[in-house]
């Protein structure tokens, strides 16, 4: 692909996102996370209960009309299977 039609398809992206309300955009941000591939750090947070776990070479992927993100994590050098709220967790790329 060429550069202008890059940009272009960004503009076009972006001026669709805005005409987008804002429950629509959260569809659409939840969307994005489903399969991607990498190391991440995913915190749930729910007042003063915090508790976050790190993917290490994995995926996290969503089920928004659950509500949920699923994802394999290292707890206490194991892997194990979590599923967490999509409205109060967080995802963050992280280097290992």
């Amino acid at each position: 692909m060429n550069k202008t039609y890059k940009l272009l398809m960004i503009i076009i992206f972006a001026g669709a996102l805005i005409a987008c309300t804002q429950e629509q955009q959260n569809k659409i941000s939840r969307l994005g996370v489903t399969f991607l591939e990498g190391d991440y750090k995913i915190t749930y947070a729910d007042g003063v209960h915090v508790k976050e776990w790190i993917v290490d070479g994995g995926k996290v992927t969503s089920e928004p009309a659950k509500g949920y993100y699923y994802f394999w994590a290292t707890v206490d050098g194991k892997k194990r299977y979590v599923q967490t709220p999509i409205g109060r967790s967080y995802i963050e790329e992280i280097d290992l």
